[in-house]
């Protein structure tokens, strides 16, 4: 009998064990919330390198993911035009956009802006410069006959809107004929630095670009002149897809323009070099609008893809 007793306290011992061990194992409430955190895809134009703009975004992707509850995972898109091609095949939920390219997204694909940054000057726009070098001689227009141009992007503003729009004013009517030769950098940074480095005669990009590698490179300044500019358009923003969960949407608009109210939100503002971000419309590209109008370019037909 005592036998017996002692066998069946082991077997009691083995199962409440056993019971033990499969509640340890089970998913924790932590785990299963974890699990049912929505995520957000958000594409990046390659405004700069790949590895320099993860670097510039993934702290605010971070922080947004933490205020909203949210998985929140970029993707740096080789092409501006990828932006428009790759939205729906590569699960895009939104994309911070340039300019042209979130006009032609918005006609497109319908996204809609919901915050851009306003830099630590104050400024929330930016224009594009065609530039040449100074010792290069090239002052007008004609000047530019048979030299070699270096464009950022056929989506760009500041890297292709802008030069069609020159060419326009100045009577050239096709400048592939009228240059030596053109082709596209790809990064308002190749396109200046193919300049600065004799690659190219002429380039059009991105003031704001421009501004960042001339604090570090004194060459520019030194070596460069801006022949002309474009209007001032909207800072890359933020745009999501019209029919992304309309909560989660509020709350990542509500999450941006309230960063700079929190200690942490200014933290990672100051390490984007944005004082906050502010609230924006599709009523704010009015400008690009115009632009491409001017131009005589119809959004909705419009050849995006680099040729």
């Amino acid at each position: 009998m005592k036998r017996l007793l002692i066998l069946v306290c082991l077997c009691l011992t083995a199962l409440i064990g056993c019971s033990e061990k499969q509640k340890d194992n089970s998913p924790t409430t932590e785990t299963q919330t974890a699990a049912a955190r929505p995520s957000l895809t958000i594409g990046l134009i390659p405004e700069r390198n790949i590895f320099t703009q993860l670097d510039r975004y993934e702290p605010v992707a971070d922080y947004l993911s933490r205020r909203i509850g949210a998985d929140i995972r970029l993707k740096v898109l080789t092409r501006y035009g990828n932006i428009i091609d790759n939205f729906v095949s590569a699960g895009l939920d939104g994309a911070f956009f340039g300019s042209f390219s979130y006009a032609l997204a918005h006609v497109k694909l319908g996204v809609e802006p919901i915050a851009r940054p306003e830099m630590a000057d104050g400024t929330s726009t930016y224009y594009g410069m065609i530039m040449v070098r100074k010792d290069e001689g090239i002052k007008t227009a004609q000047d530019m006959k048979g030299k070699v141009f270096a464009f950022v992007d056929r989506a760009t503003t500041a890297g292709y809107l802008l030069p069609l729009a020159y060419f326009e004013e100045n009577g050239i009517d096709d400048y592939r004929k009228f240059l030596g030769e053109t082709y596209f950098a790809g990064t308002h940074e190749a396109a200046i630095y193919d300049l600065l480095d004799k690659r190219a005669d002429i380039c059009a990009a991105k003031n704001t670009v421009f501004a960042r590698l001339a604090a570090r490179d004194k060459r520019l300044t030194q070596e460069l002149v801006v022949l002309a500019r474009s209007p001032d358009v909207p800072e890359n923003g933020l745009a999501i897809r019209k029919d992304f969960d309309g909560d989660i949407k509020s709350e990542l608009k509500k999450a941006l323009l309230t960063m700079d109210k929190d200690p942490e939100g200014v933290s990672v503002l100051r390490q984007f070099g944005a004082k906050r971000f502010i609230e924006t419309t599709n009523a704010d590209y009015a400008g690009v609008y115009k632009y491409v109008k001017q131009i005589g370019l119809n959004l909705s037909t419009y050849n995006y893809r680099n040729q």
